[in-house]
């Protein structure tokens, strides 16, 4: 495909949607406002430029289920609300406070994202894989809660921007490029071409391989599941007016 993560000729559609499953802290929510607006910025842009699969939002969007109060859940489902409380950021955000309305289901949602990120796949090769799903995916919460992960992960602020551009940019390594083609392919495609998997296939063993499809493939669970639920990103990761 030419060089952008998106088909082109659809207008965009920021609906909202978030897959939090890792564990953004709250020192990150300053960073991630910014990220927010530059968010934005970059998707208005690539849907002049480029065209951004997706729709239009519709004014005034809610979530579709409740969000289970903390309190309720403290009381109702306290070894989980004890677990969301250590395990996951502070406050408890959207995505699991919806999820809550399925709580066995929950638990084991959380036990699946910690062996997930637990992978020997590098760090930084993971968040770009993540954050190419959220571009292709329109995931609003993705990209905002994944760029302070990615900074950590070892990206720098210019690689971040050029991720939607990745295969014309010349700010990643043949290895990167290949994580993130490999990603695109996966999300867009379902069918992982042959092209696509030996680009990537000659630079990680088997076990790196079955987990980048595995964090692919959740990711990709993940925002259809947001979008599905009509879960929005919270307040606080939203510029203030």
């Amino acid at each position: 495909m030419p060089g952008n993560c998106y088909p082109g000729g659809l207008d965009l559609h920021l609906c909202g949607d978030k897959n939090s499953v890792d564990l953004p802290v709250l020192d990150d929510i300053n960073a991630n406002v910014s990220t927010y607006s530059s968010f934005r910025h970059r998707l208005s842009w690539g849907t002049r430029t480029m065209g951004i699969c997706g729709r239009q939002p519709e004014g005034g969007e809610m979530a579709r289920v409740r969000y289970v109060p903390t309190a309720e859940l403290a009381e109702t489902q306290a070894a989980l609300n004890e677990r969301l409380q250590k395990e996951r950021k502070v406050p408890t955000g959207n995505i699991f406070l919806a999820l809550a309305n399925a709580p066995a289901i929950l638990n084991d949602f959380l036990t699946y994202a910690n062996a997930v990120r637990a992978a020997d796949l590098s760090p930084k090769l993971r968040e770009m894989a993540i954050l190419t799903v959220g571009y292709c995916t329109n995931s609003e919460y993705e990209i905002v809660h994944h760029h302070s992960h990615g900074l950590k992960a070892g990206l720098t602020e210019d690689q971040l921007k050029a991720i939607p551009e990745f295969e014309t940019s010349d700010l990643f390594s043949e290895e990167e490029k290949a994580v993130m083609a490999f990603a695109k392919d996966s999300t867009l495609n379902v069918n992982v071409s042959d092209e696509v998997w030996s680009g990537i296939a000659k630079f990680l063993s088997e076990k790196q391989l079955v987990e980048l499809a595995i964090n692919v493939a959740w990711y990709n669970s993940g925002v259809r599941l947001m979008g599905a639920l009509k879960v929005d990103l919270e307040d606080s990761y939203k510029k203030s007016a």
